[in-house]
């Protein structure tokens, strides 16, 4: 089975002072017993990175790439994808809603990936399989 792995888990797995530090510990270490097929996109990538060099430095970054990334198969964002996120993102019409969550929803159904590793409940909203040890 496939997993899609979100900012907010690829964050909390970053940064020790983050609130859902343990917990994404315990699921990234069940994640990687089991084998499991984990999937992001390169918008994920992107924002994960930026926030990572934002909030915790560069180390964080080099961290990122080279113990995390590894292991998770990223899925490159098409024309397509983008103009039918842009779409769900202006019909959804929510402050809160980024064109990364629409554009990992817009993946996930393609891929038919139904889990997610994640502590944002947007996933949740959307019909998603939430994994993060807090449920």
């Amino acid at each position: 089975m496939s997993t899609f792995v979100d900012t907010s888990a690829f964050y909390a797995l970053l940064d020790r002072d983050d609130t859902f530090h343990e917990a994404a510990k315990a699921v990234w270490r069940r994640l990687i017993e089991q084998d499991e097929t984990l999937a992001t996109s390169n918008y994920v990538l992107l924002e994960s990175a930026a926030l990572a060099q934002n909030r915790l430095g560069i180390q964080a970054v080099k961290a990122f790439h080279e113990d995390i990334l590894p292991v998770v198969h990223p899925e490159w964002i098409n024309a397509s994808t983008h103009l039918n996120a842009i779409s769900a993102l202006l019909t959804a019409a929510r402050r809160n809603l980024s064109l990364v969550d629409c554009t990992s929803f817009e993946v996930m159904r393609r891929l038919g990936i139904h889990r997610v590793f994640t502590f944002d409940e947007h996933f949740r909203d959307q019909g998603f399989q939430i994994l993060n040890n807090e449920r």
